[in-house]
């Protein structure tokens, strides 16, 4: 009584009241506690936690929590709090002795049958994106058809037939008006013609000759895939000239069926650099006594592979015949190391080229020619270019957003997607198809039959593999093609409507190569070229080869996925609310993405050996571009998310510096990183 009665004197002598009631002075001490708690902060519930398991005595503090006090309890109050302030102190002491609990996810979006995934924010933390401004270029055109038929060249009326009803042509290219003059004359030649232009029908003059003994003419290709589209070509056009036979040499194919096909007699042959030279070596039955003719066909990107080497054994086999020949070099783009071959293997060649600018002239200077025009590109008239810029985590679902705009809500639409990789390419394959390809129990019957069809192309890849897909995506009327650079040159798929170049090419020159494979002779295509904000100065550099591009904004791409009900957002929206539905959708499929790597340890091992596979290939990129491609400024958190990974895998770093590409005292294994991804994309 004496603690109860104390309080209440003090407050007598201050206020001149009567004393307090029992329950006047209950109601005085609870509203002293609230007050505390609004103007004080309030003990955490960690710190209450460590109290409880210090002293042991659990099942005792619950019990005075359920229970009322009564004033007299009221009156330990201080003790009770000085005894806490101890138990606080000696729990900080000894932290390992505390208990943690884990904490609970919220609760959210469980009423939508999803379940919940920790997953981090697509559009938090991205680096701004910046406005891409295209500088005002001169882009060169060049005309791709002439009103000349090939009725005025002096060829053999039943080529000229064929051309006619195998090919359905019946004018002459720009390129076939100035070239094939040229060669009938026994000129060495360069030329240099957009891609897609049939130039190498301009070559064909030279074979409606009598059959000899052994090859009279060698066709050099750097892949696989051209050598058999140039022989599926040559097939054709020789058909009336039944005594004249073409074959192919490439790798993958048996040695010992090729030896038999030497020794019974091959006329024209095509072939890879590096087949040609095992052949060279190891069969008897191969001479060279009778060539007239050399076609080397995208000779500079069988330089850029490392077959200079090849060449030279190749050149050095038909040089010890002594017998004089005509050589040709063929390309889209004339680069510095192609100028160097031309002086090697050529005499007084003569510069070809047809653009609006210099139309009717040829040049016959060697050395300068090809310096000259490198620096300037020409493209198809009918190319229509992009260039979107999007933050690296968002890499993945604007590319699918894309694939889902093309190719499943319009018709008739033929993708390439260029990757830097091969096992990247697997990897998009096998997501793609298991995330994207809508199954037809769950769709209706419009979406079925706009079902998508992905196909891959890379080196890795069986020789028969690489027939089988070729042949097939040549006559799909749809469908999309992930490849590497292996489908860069020279091939003519038929109908294709868009490139997408997912990684960046490693040089403007590759640019053009790439973009190539639409808007063929004449035709109408489009590109996306994907930057990420800190590679953004690319567009400078094609600029300076008078390449134009117009900007695609992100947003605008990924708004296709409101038209796909299956990544509906998790709550309602209306127009205020368009763009945060779009980017709740985006989060959904991201999800999807992570889901599925995550399900079992081979997916996840493959999306993390895509990513080493990517990091890898981007420490190739030239010195020249490593002021916007260098591997410092990738965010590797966010580049995991790229492939549908949550976090970036330990020890990726130390992975990458260790590449024999960022040794500057190693210049061999620097040129061997450099054909990590491109060296067994070629037939051999």
């Amino acid at each position: 009584m004496l603690n109860i009665s104390s309080a209440p004197v003090k407050f007598h002598k201050k206020t001149n009241r009567r004393p307090l009631s029992s329950a006047e002075k209950w109601a005085q001490k609870k509203w002293e506690s609230k007050r505390k708690a609004v103007f004080e902060p309030q003990e955490s519930s960690a710190s209450k936690q460590r109290k409880i398991n210090q002293t042991g005595q659990q099942h005792t503090h619950k019990q005075k929590l359920q229970t009322p006090r009564s004033p007299s309890q009221r009156s330990n109050n201080r003790d009770t709090e000085e005894n806490g302030d101890r138990r606080e102190k000696s729990a900080a002491k000894s932290p390992s002795k505390v208990k943690t609990y884990p904490k609970k996810a919220p609760e959210e979006h469980g009423d939508h049958g999803r379940p919940f995934i920790k997953t981090s924010s697509l559009f938090r933390n991205n680096p701004e994106i910046p406005d891409v401004l295209s500088p005002t270029v001169n882009q060169v055109k060049e005309k791709v058809f002439t009103s000349n038929t090939f009725e005025e060249l002096n060829l053999h009326p039943h080529l000229v037939a064929t051309l006619h009803k195998v090919l359905n042509v019946t004018s002459m290219t720009s390129v076939q008006k100035k070239t094939i003059p040229v060669l009938m004359s026994g000129k060495d030649a360069v030329v240099r013609s957009q891609t897609g232009s049939g130039a190498i029908p301009g070559l064909f003059h030279f074979f409606l000759l009598q059959r000899s003994d052994g090859p009279l003419a060698v066709v050099i290709v750097p892949t696989r895939e051209l050598a058999l589209q140039s022989f599926q070509m040559f097939q054709k056009l020789l058909k009336p000239f039944t005594w004249i036979v073409p074959g192919v040499l490439m790798g993958g194919e048996k040695r010992k069926a090729e030896k038999a096909r030497l020794r019974k007699g091959i006329n024209v042959l095509i072939s890879t650099p590096g087949r040609l030279v095992d052949h060279i070596k190891n069969t008897l039955s191969i001479a060279f006594s009778a060539v007239r003719w050399l076609i080397l066909d995208e000779a500079d990107r069988t330089l850029d592979l490392g077959f200079e080497k090849d060449l030279t054994v190749i050149l050095n086999a038909l040089n010890a015949t002594g017998l004089a020949r005509q050589n040709v070099l063929l390309s889209a783009t004339l680069t510095e190391g192609l100028s160097r071959l031309a002086s090697i293997s050529m005499k007084e060649p003569v510069s070809i080229h047809v653009s609006e600018d210099s139309e009717d002239t040829d040049e016959a200077c060697p050395q300068a020619a090809p310096q000259a025009l490198s620096d300037s590109y020409v493209v198809p008239e009918r190319l229509q270019q992009h260039v979107v810029v999007v933050p690296s985590k968002l890499h993945l679902v604007c590319l699918a957003a894309f694939i889902l705009d093309k190719c499943k809500f319009e018709q008739r639409q033929k993708l390439i997607v260029f990757i830097s990789s091969c096992e990247a390419v697997e990897f998009l394959l096998t997501l793609f198809t298991a995330v994207l390809c809508v199954k037809p129990s769950t769709t209706s019957t419009k979406q079925t039959s706009t079902s998508l069809n992905f196909y891959r192309l890379h080196g890795n890849m069986r020789q028969e593999e690489r027939t089988e897909v070729f042949q097939e995506f040549s006559v799909c009327k749809t469908g999309i093609l992930l490849c590497t650079d292996v489908a860069a040159r020279g091939l003519d798929l038929p109908q294709v409507t868009w490139i997408v170049q997912y990684n960046p090419s490693v040089s403007a020159a590759e640019y053009v190569h790439r973009v190539g494979r639409t808007a063929r002779i004449g035709a109408q295509g489009s590109s996306l070229l994907f930057l990420a904000p800190s590679e953004t100065a690319f567009v400078d550099v094609l600029a300076n080869h008078n390449i134009s591009l117009s900007e695609m904004k992100m947003e605008d791409i990924l708004a296709t996925l409101m038209k796909d009900e299956c990544f509906k957002g998790r709550g309602k929206w209306d127009s205020a609310a368009f763009e945060q539905e779009v980017r709740d959708r985006a989060t959904v499929l991201q999800t999807d993405f992570e889901n599925y790597v995550h399900a079992n340890n081979k997916s996840l091992q493959t999306a993390k050996s895509a990513l080493q596979s990517f990091l890898r290939a981007y420490t190739t990129y030239p010195s020249s571009l490593k002021h916007i491609f260098h591997i410092r400024s990738l965010h590797l958190g966010h580049a995991a998310k790229s492939f549908g990974l949550r976090d970036a895998p330990q020890g990726l770093g130390s992975s990458i510096t260790t590449n024999p590409a960022n040794s500057k005292d190693s210049k061999k294994g620097k040129d061997k990183a450099k054909r990590y991804c491109t060296f067994s994309e070629v037939g051999q």
